[in-house]
């Protein structure tokens, strides 16, 4: 008989079925549902919003300047500074001067805060003052007041603190406290002092502050009320706070103010009311000696056209710049929380502070310190200046050409130049540096229609970088614009601000209110309407709206308005996952606690056409499916029939279709779905708990863990097992596939009468759903089975305090007087559709049930309840009674597990948008570190070429020997690293065999035992670990040391992470008869993953072969072994896939049809091997009785047959050697070429390395290394001694 080819042949199998590159090989399990936590993102640090936002109603303007009079402590200079708010007082008569000043001064504040209230006091007395200030106090109530006061006209403020007025004949300077002034003026307030030494005032501001406070404890603790009752002329007195009060002082103390001729008398008020028309002025004066300026421009200045307001003229433009650069400076200058009380609270405030920026830099030309509290440095270096002496030199070149020949004005290049700034730093900035300077421009620029559009375009950028952008954005203060702007239709705004909008809400959630105030929902309304928006838009618009409507009535009721549910439902089938996500995710917000909501829904048969996504291939898609039909279980509140019947078929098709879901996070939100059918139908599963421990006898429990679930359920007995259905393994969704339309109560099996519970059938929907909650307390992922054993435990606790206090309640209620007891659960008729548990006390798992009336006369049940689906006669049709009604309708019921998918989910939106940019660029550290990896792993299987070509091949040198926690099962390498995995019993292990380090260790927390490891994208990273238990699970773990290079130089090894968790056959049940069992045979999972096609096939105690898809996490298909015994291996390539059983027999399948091809029964003991070598063509095989069969798959009959002893008890094929080993329990293992010849035995050598009796055996992918575990918790490595 001919024999398989050697290594030639092997090197031309390799040649005829390359494999694929490794740039082209996908990887799996690495989607941010596998790499993140599942938890909501912390909340978010609302520092954007102002805490206390004053609005300025009310000004008063102090004017003391006895015109002609010139104050006894200043010595003025001739010619002096004489123009008070541009008038020279000199012209006019002294009255007529000082009344066209205050008017002037009025005017130049209306310019900025037009909405005020303003009152002047020209040479006022103290008397006057206090009634100017208390009056205006009492207008403004809690809003800011602002006095101005200008005391050029009086004496320096004193050291004191005590600014100066007149007496009624103006024959006296008379002294006014500050401290007076305080109390006159309340807080909060805002003062301007425009006067020399100023800054005196300020120093004693904050002691009289203080000396009020102290003034009302003293008051408060002597007369023990909160003050004195004030006077008709004095504001309503409380607890004094002067923290809220603003001082802007023109200069420090001991210092006077400017009197150059060429300057207003009042520069301070001129800069700060008008700033322009100041700054021009300063500038031609800085620049007239250089004879930069043309002559005559100073006169030119007062005649620029336009108004303040209109930026298509030069003074509106200039205005709109200096705000821009003015807020530039403060925000990179300011501490973020002074920038916002300064600068975004109020109008007015804003624009002194802004223009108080301009006094400080020409003040301080003249040897004066303007002075703000609170203190703000000086920021009259800043570079932005230069920017904005730029913008006036540009100006006034026009001016005269304007002036004099009507030319059109030429616009600024300032806000473009800005913009192209901004846009540099994106394109070449790290995203770790500080913040670019020109943040703040972009606000002003959004108020310009000529450049929103690449405004909005740059903002986006910048906001995708991550949270950190959004929070700066939103200190600068463009959220109010941003709300303006959902009132535009311009079509191409529409991508541009929904993605904004969808980054603003992924951060802080709390703008929901802002926009149903502002009706901005109707925008993301159309948006999700119109198709013809690209669909990652109509995504980010279903997130905002579904931020809207998140534990908001007025954004759902809103919301229902606008018809969201039929848009929702219409796009259900869109091809975006995302897509779909967050329309289902929208539904379920919006029907959460929310009634109205949820019976539109059911108009419009939502839930029948959310079905449908309970199979998209998206995990997450699903995932939100159920989450979406759990709100509409948990939103009924108006319990009939109808509702509770919609309630029941909804939970039948979950648990018919998610109970065995692959991913965690479906079955989590399965569960949170459930429970709410609990809390709703609370005595139903009471019922059916209490029948279970009855009626169902205690089955035999294979593993520790079950008995410890029964522990943590309360001592229930696990009765999940359904053993009726021969042809299937039983599964949750399959017990609960058929509930009877009908039944009546004699039909009912054993009932339990107990406390006014319901009769439950043996094959109610009831009895299904809870052995579908049973059975998933033993899920193998442990968040998921510890949210079960919560639901579970909560029923436990109720029937555990039921039984304790029956006789407790009957004696109570009934007093043992047979007259008076009557049965309450006789009353009411047995058409009534199922009652649910209406109670509104808060429940605490460990305390559920109120004693000793456990259900109030009002819950109580009645016995003759028809508990299925769509029953009920017409005589109660719809019937409930009011006092449950009102009961449900007080509040949402507490739940008994809770979620956090929905926020994970959330945070995609706020997460930076740039990840797999960087992911993809050539130039990043993860793209060479990718690079690198590939370069070795095809320079590791050149050189495994070249091995395979010196013969021959002998395994005898040792290279890793070392001693294992437990007895090894299962060995395997990984194929580019040096590391081993082991496993063995309920734990596993990676070593690293080059190095002897022992990388990681960790526990299989679930039942039986590991009978299987693959290795998870090894290509790559290469961290991932499959670990198959014998119970039918399968869990995915991330090995944290595997390929660290630090983890070489650590003595201690690292715990993995468990990434996923399921059973991948379902429920676990023997199917093998005792005697067919031995050690090395007994029944468990065997599993093949296939790195190109993403899946993975699992047999084992089943009547099928199972393939999962881990793109979808689904279950691919199902194939049908035709065989009564286990399997115990499995083999697949592209073409075939082949799987040996316990009975000896062979079967192959072809892949493509998922037809079986052929049955092999050559072999008459257990197979412990069967593997389908890379050339597609040979398939070698052995059992227990040391039969070795090697099979041309072409042929019928076997090539040969290799004796190779008995008591065998594993076997390795190389994948690409002409080479395969048997281990055996007499402590030797043959090693054999595919001709039958036995090339070398490694057993125990006198005074050479021993070997136990061999328990598994893997070769090297790659390389012609072996690995072996042995019974005596050993673990060794033998490869070829290439040096001989």
């Amino acid at each position: 008989m001919t024999g398989v080819t050697g290594a030639t042949g092997v090197t031309g199998a390799r040649g005829e079925s390359p494999e694929p590159m490794d740039w082209q090989l996908p990887l799996s399990f690495d989607s941010p549902r596998h790499t993140d936590s599942i938890e909501a993102p912390p909340p978010p640090d609302q520092t954007w919003r102002i805490k206390e936002k004053y609005k300025t109603h009310c000004v008063a303007l102090v004017v003391c300047l006895n015109i002609g009079v010139d104050p006894p402590d200043i010595v003025k200079t001739q010619p002096c500074a004489r123009l008070e708010c541009w008038i020279d007082p000199l012209v006019l008569s002294p009255a007529k001067s000082l009344e066209m000043i205050g008017n002037n001064l009025q005017i130049q504040y209306e310019r900025w805060q037009p909405r005020a209230r303003y009152k002047q006091s020209l040479d006022p007395t103290s008397d006057e003052v206090k009634k100017l200030c208390c009056s205006l106090r009492r207008n403004a109530k809690d809003e800011r007041v602002l006095f101005h006061y200008n005391g050029h006209g009086v004496p320096k403020p004193t050291s004191q603190g005590e600014i100066w007025v007149f007496n009624k004949a103006f024959t006296q300077y008379i002294p006014l406290s500050v401290y007076d002034l305080q109390t006159w003026m309340g807080a909060p307030s805002l003062y301007v002092y425009d006067c020399s030494n100023a800054g005196v005032i300020v120093e004693q501001f904050k002691m009289f502050a203080e000396q009020h406070e102290k003034d009302f404890e003293m008051s408060k603790q002597t007369s023990g009320t909160s003050g004195n009752q004030p006077d008709n002329n004095s504001a309503p007195q409380g607890p004094p706070s002067y923290k809220n009060c603003i001082q802007l002082a023109a200069c420090a103390a001991n210092q006077v103010l400017p009197m150059n001729p060429e300057l207003p008398a009042d520069l301070f008020t001129a800069c700060l009311t008008t700033p322009i028309k100041m700054a021009l002025k300063w500038f031609v004066m800085q620049n007239h000696p250089a004879k930069i300026i043309p002559p005559g421009t100073m006169e030119l200045i007062d005649k620029i056209p336009g108004q303040l307001t209109d930026r298509r003229t030069m003074i509106g433009e200039l205005n709109w710049i200096f705000t821009a650069i003015t807020d530039t400076i403060a925000w990179n200058m300011l501490p973020r929380d002074l920038f916002q009380q300064l600068f975004r609270a109020d109008l007015l405030t804003a624009s002194l502070c802004r223009n108080f920026l301009l006094a400080d830099r020409i003040l301080r030309c003249y040897n004066c310190t303007p002075v703000c509290s609170p203190a703000m440095p000086s920021m009259a270096g800043h570079p932005m200046w230069q920017a904005w002496e730029h913008t006036l030199d540009l100006a006034l070149a026009q001016l005269p050409a304007m002036l004099n020949s009507d030319s059109p004005y030429v616009h600024s290049l300032f806000f473009e130049e800005q913009l192209t700034a901004f846009q540099v730093w994106l394109d070449l900035g790290s995203p770790k540096r500080s913040p670019p300077d020109q943040l703040p421009m972009v606000l002003q620029v959004l108020l310009s229609t000529m450049h929103r559009v690449r405004a909005l375009e740059i903002l986006g950028r910048f906001l995708a970088l991550g949270p950190w952008a959004v929070n700066l954005i939103l200190s600068v203060g463009i959220f109010p614009y941003m709300v303006k702007l959902l009132q535009t239709s311009a079509k191409e705004l529409r991508p541009l601000l929904v993605f904004i909008w969808a980054k603003i809400m992924a951060v802080d959630g709390t703008c929901q209110v802002d926009l149903v105030n502002a009706k901005g929902h109707k925008y993301f309304i159309s948006v999700l309407q119109d198709t013809s928006i690209n669909s990652s838009r109509r995504t980010m618009a279903a997130f905002v709206l579904a931020g809207i409507v998140n534990n908001y009535l007025p954004g759902q009721e809103a919301a229902l308005q606008g018809s969201l549910v039929s848009i929702c439902l219409e796009q259900l089938n869109e091809p975006n996952p995302l897509l779909r996500q967050w329309l289902a995710i929208c539904l379920g917000r919006l029907w959460h606690g929310y009634d109205q909501a949820r019976w539109s829904g059911v108009r419009d048969l939502a839930h029948e056409k959310l079905y449908d996504l309970l199979d998209d291939p998206v995990p997450e898609v699903r995932a939100a499916a159920v989450y979406a039909l759990g709100t509409f279980i948990s939103s009924g509140r108006e319990r009939t029939e109808h509702a509770n019947s919609l309630d029941q078929q909804v939970a039948v098709s979950l648990a018919n279709r998610i109970a065995q879901d692959m991913s965690p996070i479906v079955r989590a939100e399965l569960l949170g779905a459930l429970q709410w059918l609990v809390l709703t139908f609370e005595p139903h599963f009471i019922a059916a708990s209490l029948q279970e421990g009855k009626s169902t006898p205690q089955p035999h429990h294979r593993g520790g863990s079950r008995e410890r679930n029964r522990m943590y359920s309360g001592g229930a007995i696990d009765t999940a097992r359904d053993v009726l259905d021969t042809s299937a393994p039983p599964s949750p969704a399959e017990r609960i596939k058929r509930v009877s339309s009908s039944s009546s109560i004699s039909s009912l099996g054993s009932t339990c009468n107990l406390q006014g519970l319901p009769l439950i059938g043996f094959g109610s929907f009831y009895t299904k759903l809870w052995n579908v909650l049973r059975s998933m307390t033993e899920d193998p992922h442990p968040h998921v089975a510890e949210m079960c054993n919560k639901i579970v435990r909560y029923i436990k606790n109720q029937v555990l305090e039921l039984s304790t206090s029956r006789e407790l309640c009957v004696e109570g209620r009934f007093g043992g007087n047979s007259s008076n007891n009557i049965n309450p659960l006789n009353v009411g008729s047995s058409s009534l559709p199922p009652s649910p548990n209406t109670r509104t006390f808060i429940h605490e798992h460990s305390r559920t049930l109120p004693l000793p009336g456990l259900y109030s006369r009002k819950a109580v049940l009645p016995v003759t309840i028809s508990e299925d689906v769509g029953t009920g006669s017409s005589g109660g049709r719809g019937v409930s009674t009011g006092e449950s009604n009102s009961e449900s309708a007080g509040g949402m019921r507490r739940p008994i597990v809770t979620t956090q998918f929905v926020q994970w989910a959330s945070s995609h939106f706020a997460g930076c948008s740039l990840d797999n940019q960087i992911d993809l660029d050539i130039e990043s550290r993860m793209y060479q570190e990718k690079k690198w990896r590939y370069q070795r792993n095809k320079a590791l299987r050149k050189e495994a070429r070249e091995e395979q070509l010196k013969l021959p091949i002998k395994l005898e040198s040792r290279a890793f020997n070392a001693r294992s926690p437990l007895s090894p099962s299962v060995i395997i390498f990984h194929p580019y690293d040096q590391h081993i995995a082991v496993a063995g019993q309920d734990s596993f292990g990676i070593w690293d065999w080059g190095t002897g380090a022992k990388l990681c260790y960790g526990h299989w927390k679930g039942e039986g035992r590991l009978t299987a490891l693959q290795y998870v994208n090894a290509h790559d990273v290469g961290r991932l670990l499959l670990c198959g238990a014998s119970c039918g699970s399968v869990a995915l773990y991330h090995a944290a040391a595997s390929g660290s290079s630090s983890s070489h130089n650590s003595s201690t090894p690292r715990f993995p992470r468990l990434v996923t968790a399921w059973r991948a056959l379902g429920e676990p049940q023997s199917l093998l008869p005792a005697h067919h069992l031995t050690k090395s045979t007994g029944p468990g999972l065997v599993m093949e993953w296939q790195q190109q096609t993403q899946t993975l096939a699992v047999a084992g105690t089943a009547r099928f072969l199972r393939v999962w898809d881990a793109c979808s996490e689904r279950k691919l298909l199902d194939i049908s072994t035709e065989a009564e015994c286990a399997a115990t291996c499995v083999s697949r390539n592209r073409n075939l896939t082949a799987c040996g059983f316990v009975d000896g027999s062979l079967r192959i399948w072809d892949t493509q049809s998922n037809r079986l091809d052929r049955v092999l029964r050559d072999h008459q003991s257990p197979l412990i091997q069967a593997y389908i070598c890379a050339d597609g063509r040979t398939l070698v095989s052995g059992c227990e009785t040391g039969e070795i069969r090697i099979y041309d798959l072409r042929k019928t009959a076997p090539l040969s047959f290799v004796q190779s002893g008995q008591g065998m008890t594993a076997m390795a094929v190389h994948q690409y050697e002409d080479v395969f080993a048997c281990g055996f329990s007499n402590q030797h293992i043959g090693i054999f070429n595919k001709n039958a010849i036995l090339l070398n035995t490694i057993r125990d050598v006198f005074m050479g390395p021993r070997i136990g009796p061999v328990s598994c055996l893997s070769f090297h992918p790659e390389r012609c290394s072996l690995a072996v575990g042995a019974t005596d918790f050993t673990v060794s490595v033998y490869s070829t001694d290439i040096r001989r």
